[in-house]
């Protein structure tokens, strides 16, 4: 069984049908799923989903092998009516959207959708082998339990702490394994936790049962694989429970993405890993408890090409392999190499005793061959030079077309004009690029350089500056947008690469340049969305983005901090004017009755200046003073005499003042 319901990190899915591995499914780079026949080394079915591109397949499971039909056929007598086989027909496919899509590879159509399930990326999908269930983990850390019939979750529980990368179901169908960082064993009649398994220090990328559960518990054995991670380790599952380390190890070159495991009770157990180098490798070994010591491989295969051209030295360059299946026989494999828009499949007979098997295959004859035997179906026919061309409206169809010859006969016979020579050609042509707006001469012919796309492309081509900056200056959205729809699909990426490079050396063209930069990304976004090294080609652009944006807040703050600055100054210089126009009247009003009031209650007043008035006060002043200095003198002979006549000790009222 091959351990092909992972989701592997950074990896694309691809498996083999169970049991006769007769289909290879694969799901490339541009979000389609494509199912190879292994015989015929065709292309059996190819489905798109409806959101290929923003729900990408993170993984896949091929079902059970069951017997289905094709199609209409007719009625067979019960003499030669053979035993239906059993084929593989349904696979799961889940998304990154949250959803599970089931296809039917024989009728070549959608067979149901899983929805509501989910509400992150499923990372896993796992058939039960006996009963029509399905079993999925995803990014929101739950385990879901499908029934195919109704389309509908019948169980969903929490599994992890975080996100559920890999789940299993043992071959009996009554144990499921989970895993993120920690590997739990669950009974599905319960749904409760069996066994706990830590060794792990990243995500568990593959899960796979080595051996059935026999009536002793003590040798039931599965197989576990983390990202980063160079071992394949083994876990034994015991009665007493102390099973928390692993029992044994399997030493990788690499990460492990592909598994096919070839289970037994009473023989070896044969394992097949390939890993993310490319390579292959075989182990054999008896379960029978634990082993201290890792397993290197019994064999190691690799593929690798001729890479040199004719006449140089060959180099072999190595191709990755992509699944690997185990035959019947016990040294055959069924290889799945090169890429996955196109893989090959081949089925080779590798001898074990030997530690390193490098077999050189040269794939560019492989992919043409198959391409053109395999996917096209537009067939060219054949045409024979000796033939005659058959024509209706003509008496038997035998007579040859000799019509468009004689036209031209009689046309040439009756004009008198000569042919024009390339030198005079070449001079009308500069005259009617000097006369600018002029036209030319009826039945000339017009020169396609005014099509600013014909002129992109040309500039793209040859990199000329001048034709580019004559493109490059238009600002017109109208024309851009009419432009970079008429400009074909190769010449987008060099499109957008010099812009990245004007952009980056010329800051100031950039509000010219991002015009035609957001045309390509409405009009072209689909195809750039399907490039494998998008990353990588575009990340340029994407770095002087994110840096002007980085510019563009700080710049945003400055704007703001100067136009408070410039406000309040404005204001301060506003004040201060209406001040400086407030000592001034702007309306002076008199009244007319001012004359009269004044005339008559003045009439008896002499007419006197302020000086006048100022002489008055000082003289008033002194006059006061006088007085008081007479009535002062006064009183103190009064007292002078009272004292003299003794009146002082008699008058109580003195005495009282005195005290």
């Amino acid at each position: 069984m091959a351990a092909d319901g992972g989701s592997l990190l950074r990896a694309l899915p691809c498996a083999f049908s169970p049991k006769s591995h007769e289909y290879l499914a694969l799901c490339a780079q541009d979000g389609r799923l494509r199912i190879w026949d292994t015989d015929s080394k065709a292309l059996h079915r190819e489905y798109i989903p409806s959101a290929h591109l923003s729900a990408t397949c993170t993984c896949i499971s091929w079902g059970p092998c069951r017997t289905a039909k094709e199609g209409p056929q007719r009625k067979k007598r019960k003499s030669e009516a053979p035993q239906a086989a059993e084929k593989a027909d349904l696979l799961a496919l889940g998304t990154a959207a949250g959803s599970i899509l089931i296809y039917s590879a024989m009728k070549g159509e959608l067979h149901c959708t899983l929805d509501g399930g989910h509400s992150g990326q499923v990372n896993s999908v796992r058939w039960h082998p006996q009963d029509a269930l399905l079993y999925s983990g995803s990014e929101d850390s739950y385990v879901a339990e499908w029934d195919l019939q109704t389309g509908k979750t019948r169980c969903k529980w929490k599994a992890d702490r975080g996100p559920v990368s890999c789940v299993c179901v043992s071959p009996d169908g009554n144990l499921l394994l989970s895993a993120g960082q920690t590997i739990k064993m669950w009974d599905l009649e319960t749904k409760e936790v069996y066994r706990r398994f830590t060794g792990h220090l990243t995500a568990v990328s593959t899960l796979c049962f080595a051996t059935t559960r026999p009536p002793d518990s003590d040798s039931l054995y599965f197989l576990s694989g983390a990202a980063s991670d160079r071992v394949l380790s083994v876990w034994q599952v015991r009665s007493d429970g102390k099973d928390k380390n692993a029992v044994l190890s399997f030493t990788l070159t690499e990460e492990p993405r592909h598994v096919d495991l070839v289970a037994s009770d009473d023989k070896a157990v044969r394992v097949a890993v390939v890993c993310q180098d490319g390579q292959l490798h075989v182990f054999e070994h008896f379960l029978n408890g634990p082993c201290k010591k890792p397993l290197a491989p019994s064999c190691s295969v690799q593929v690798s090409s001729p890479g040199g051209r004719p006449g140089e030295d060959d180099t072999p360059l190595p191709v990755p392999l992509l699944a690997v299946a185990q035959c019947s026989g016990q040294q055959d494999l069924l290889l799945a190499y090169g890429n996955h828009l196109q893989p090959v499949v081949e089925k080779v007979t590798v001898n074990t005793a030997e530690r390193h098997v490098c077999l050189v295959r040269d794939v560019r004859t492989t992919l043409s061959l198959s391409i053109e035997t395999a996917v096209s179906k537009v067939k060219t026919p054949i045409v024979n030079t000796s033939g005659k061309v058959l024509v209706p409206g003509l008496p038997g169809h035998r007579a040859p077309v000799k019509t468009a010859q004689g036209v031209t006969e009689k046309r040439k016979q009756g004009s008198g004009t000569k042919e024009m020579s390339i030198e005079e050609r070449l001079g009308e042509i500069d005259l009617s690029t000097a006369s600018g707006g002029q036209k030319g001469p009826k039945g000339a012919p017009s020169l396609q350089t005014d099509s600013y796309a014909v002129l992109l492309v040309q500039g793209l081509e040859s990199k000329d500056p001048t034709i580019l900056n004559k493109v490059f200056l238009t600002k017109k959205d109208g024309l851009i947008k009419k432009t970079i729809a008429r400009l074909p699909i190769p010449s987008v990426l060099p499109l957008v690469e010099e812009l990245t490079k004007r952009i980056q050396s010329h800051p100031y063209t950039a509000v010219l340049m991002v015009r035609w930069l957001k045309a390509v990304l409405i009009q072209h976004m689909s195809y750039l969305s399907t490039l494998p090294d998008i990353v990588s080609q575009l990340g340029v652009l994407y770095h002087v983005i994110e840096s002007r944006v980085k510019t563009f807040h700080k710049l945003t703050r400055l704007h703001g901090k100067l136009y408070l600055l410039m406000t309040q100054v404005a204001a301060s210089d506003q004040v201060h004017t209406v001040k400086e126009l407030e000592h001034r009247a702007k309306l002076v009003y008199e009244d007319e009755s001012s004359e009269e009031d004044e005339a008559s209650g003045d009439e008896g007043l002499p007419d006197e200046d302020s000086d006048n008035w100022e002489e008055d006060e000082r003289m008033s002043e002194t006059a006061e003073r006088s007085e008081d200095e007479e009535e002062a003198a006064a009183d103190e002979e009064m007292n002078v005499e009272s004292k003299v006549n003794g009146d002082s000790d008699l008058d109580p009222e003195n005495e009282s003042e005195e005290e």
